[in-house]
């Protein structure tokens, strides 16, 4: 007989019927009572052992995290919060789980622990929801951008170049690590490496990203970036996913609009396809805001959060009325902001940004036109010559979420823009190419899918909505 899933039994309503299943044993009580989890959903199905036709070496091995082959009768559940239950003829152990040693038992489990058993942590409630929520995000993105007329294009993840001028790279190399090449000078000779120049694992697909928009209108990247940044807070990662659209045509009006309607579309995909697991971790996320002081706690529940995003449009705010705005505000004038706002060009803060967003607007906002000296120099600069075309979106919560810009577009202002900061123009010959050869306005936006995957799922710490974190002293698994 064909195993059935675990949802598919709990949605079934044809009783009396003989089924299959499959899964890991979550709990077992009263040598009676199974809770049975084999990750198609958040719920459990009770599965009822019939104690005195069962083997006594059997009942022995039911322990939690074993994997079962069950099968039985599907009946209408006798107990309170499930439908259905299964009254078990036969049990089969495929593989077993010594008691002692397992590490996830049925109790509430610290996150810190949970990431030291990351190969193991997905049986846990909160972890499957997490990951189920994360994968149905994923399916989402690209169906939005699939029946819109873009083509996914997947972009280098070894590159020459740093899209955002930040020099914290991984480094690729073949070079011997105890007695590389080296130059006349005594600098390592990358000449002599595999690819004949220095080389790194990618920040960004965008540039690669902008070559081919350049070509069939409208394209989207969504692969792993790397960032070589050494900062141990619950907001980085060294290895991340971005999702990076690339539209010919568009203007930074147009860049907005595509990406309100992008986010809103995933969101309500979500939304509509993962209310179980949405429940449970609201719920989760009620218990623990309840640990925090008062002051500390939110004041949206999770999918108060969501709705706050799709119920509202999002205000287009230049940056200097915001700056304006938060040098005026009370946290900034009482200074309990960490950073005080004290004049135009600061660089905006995650507090900042929840400020706009939480207590001054009370939607989600778009700020725009920031100082070109705190943007990268593929942004195109606005005719006052000190403000560029980016944009950022701010969410509850988290703050920025979007990052995006119209670019520069103009062969000569892109060229003064990069040997004013320092880059190779060497390096970036393809990218001025594209200002020579039938250059137009064209736009895009990077949007940190962990990040994304924490606002839905409101979980603190990125490290749990990925399923092997890469961290500073941190390659486990």
């Amino acid at each position: 007989m064909k195993p059935k899933s675990v949802k598919e039994l709990l949605h079934s309503d044809k009783y009396l019927q003989e089924v299959t299943v499959n899964g890991w044993i979550r709990t077992f009580r009263s040598n009676r009572f199974i809770a049975l989890n084999d990750g198609s959903t958040i719920n459990n199905i009770q599965c009822v052992v019939d104690f005195e036709n069962t083997e006594e070496n059997i009942l022995k091995r039911l322990t939690t995290g074993t994997a079962v082959e069950i099968t039985g009768t599907l009946t209408e559940s006798q107990g309170k919060g499930q439908n259905v239950e299964i009254q078990v003829t036969k049990i089969k152990v495929l593989g077993d789980s010594s008691p002692d040693e397992y590490p996830i038992q049925p109790k509430k489990h610290s996150l810190e622990f949970l990431r030291e058993k990351a190969h193991l942590r997905i049986r846990t409630s909160t972890f499957s929801a997490v990951m189920r929520v994360r994968s149905v995000l994923s399916f989402a993105i690209h169906k939005y951008f699939q029946e819109n007329g873009f083509y996914y294009v997947n972009t280098p993840i070894i590159t020459g170049s740093d899209a955002e001028g930040a020099g914290e790279m991984f480094r690729v190399t073949t070079l011997n690590d105890k007695n590389p090449a080296l130059t006349e000078e005594g600098k390592v000779d990358y000449s002599q490496d595999f690819f004949g120049k220095e080389t790194n694992l990618t920040v960004s697909g965008q540039l690669e990203g902008e070559t081919y928009a350049m070509g069939l209108g409208k394209i989207y990247t969504f692969g792993p970036t790397f960032r070589a940044e050494n900062s141990n807070t619950s907001r980085h990662l060294a290895e991340f996913w971005m999702i990076e659209p690339e539209v010919a045509f568009l203007d930074l009006d147009g860049n907005m609009d595509l990406a309100e309607d992008f986010i809103k579309n995933v969101l309500k995909h979500v939304y509509d396809h993962c209310k179980d697991d949405l429940q449970f971790l609201e719920q989760r996320l009620i218990q623990e805001e309840k640990s925090k002081p008062q002051d500390q706690r939110s004041e949206m529940t999770l999918t108060e959060k969501i709705r706050f995003v799709l119920d509202n449009n999002f205000k287009r705010v230049s940056y200097t009325e915001a700056i304006e705005i938060l040098k005026n505000s009370k946290p900034n004038k009482k200074k309990k902001f960490q950073y005080i706002i004290e004049e135009w060009g600061a660089d905006l803060q995650s507090e900042h940004e929840r400020f706009l967003v939480e207590k001054h607007f009370k939607c989600p906002v778009i700020l725009f036109d920031y100082p070109a000296k705190i943007k990268a120099f593929y942004m195109r600069l606005n005719e006052d010559g000190k403000t560029v075309r980016a944009m950022d979106i701010l969410f509850p919560g988290i703050g920025e979420i979007v990052g995006g810009s119209q670019r520069e577009e103009r062969y000569e202002v892109l060229k003064e823009k990069i040997t004013a900061m320092g880059i190779d123009e060497k390096e970036l010959w393809w990218y001025l190419d594209l200002r020579k050869f039938g250059t137009a306005v064209h736009s895009g936006f990077g949007l940190g899918f962990e990040r994304l995957v924490q606002f839905t799922t409101g979980m603190t710490n990125i490290r749990d909505v990925i399923p092997y974190p890469r961290t500073p002293q941190n390659a486990e698994f």
